[in-house]
């Protein structure tokens, strides 16, 4: 058998034209712009991309966008001095500052000051608590875009076995209680699990999000599984290229490697899970353009909540 893919693109696409007919609507009716601030600390190369995916993208669906860049020097009472009068601005519904931080910033309680009305990255305490007790509060955006992934390719999830590898707080954890919600039973795996693949082969859905390249191979995948695969990991060594693909998907990375220096590989390897799975998330095309669509998503959610123009649903997604 060979996996379909489950491509991210349409279904981005999809979202993200639905945020930008109701960002219009919101403008018309109520003269309301959405706000999005994004705040990114450093020279990264990583983050400056995502940063300007993430800022590009409110742009072009008609959000208000700021980019607020600062050196890797700024100091934590500085940074969050910064925060603060981003949770002061009218004009913002979204704050979302750009993990990770240097090592002088106490990351944990600059995500704390984020007001969690304007959370849109959905890590704040409150909305974490919130979706723990299935009350409305905003979500985080990888792991919305997971469920809505499987929701929109027309993937039941009630009564599933949902096998999650990795107990971030970011993915895991939170992605757990969006499957329970939706009424599957799931297991999260991490690196204290006894016989990894004797638990992840029973998946009817398999989640990796452990930022270990190609670490999900066959012996992890039972036969006609839905992989959902959330790693995003640069790779320059050919030797791990090689284990991942073949034929000209391996010209392809290879000449990518040394042209470019690197190759975006998930955690699961994409020869093993094509031949074995049912249903496979390509990397890269897959999570990552949900994560992106959610947070403009989140964004406009946050900005009718704000100002009572629709209340926040506990199902979102």
């Amino acid at each position: 058998m060979s996996a379909k893919i489950l491509s991210g693109r349409p279904i981005a696409e999809a979202i993200k034209n639905e945020v930008a007919s109701e960002v219009e609507q919101l403008k018309s009716d109520f003269g309301v712009t959405p706000g999005l601030a994004v705040v990114r600390v450093g020279e990264d190369p990583a983050s400056a991309v995502y940063v300007g995916n993430k800022v590009r993208t409110s742009e072009q669906l008609g959000l208000l966008s700021e980019h607020h860049h600062f050196t890797d020097s700024i100091s934590h009472a500085e940074l969050l001095k910064v925060v603060q009068g981003l949770n002061q601005r009218a004009d913002i519904d979204g704050i979302l500052v750009q993990l990770p931080l240097p090592s002088q910033i106490v990351e944990q309680e600059i995500i704390e000051s984020v007001d969690p009305a304007k959370d849109v990255d959905g890590f704040h305490p409150i909305n974490v608590g919130r979706l723990t007790l299935g009350i409305p509060g905003l979500l985080p955006c990888t792991p919305a875009g997971v469920v809505e992934m499987l929701k929109r390719s027309g993937i039941a999830i009630a009564g599933k076995r949902a096998v999650i590898v990795g107990r971030s707080n970011i993915v895991g954890k939170p992605l757990s209680l969006l499957l329970l919600r939706e009424d599957a039973t799931v297991t999260i795996c991490h690196s204290r699990t006894q016989d990894l693949p004797s638990v992840t082969r029973k998946a009817d859905i398999l989640v990796a999000a452990i930022g270990r390249p190609g670490y999900i191979t066959a012996e992890h995948i039972g036969e006609g599984a839905i992989v959902i695969d959330v790693g995003i990991n640069s790779v320059s060594d050919p030797e791990i290229v090689t284990k991942c693909f073949e034929g000209e998907e391996l010209e392809k990375r290879i000449s990518a490697v040394e042209t470019r220096g690197s190759t975006l590989i998930g955690d699961v390897n994409p020869r093993d899970a094509a031949k074995i799975a049912g249903y496979v998330t390509p990397v890269p095309g897959g999570i990552g353009l949900l994560t992106v669509a959610m947070l403009m998503k989140n964004t406009l959610q946050a900005a009718k909540a704000r100002r009572g123009i629709v209340r926040q649903e506990a199902q979102t997604i």
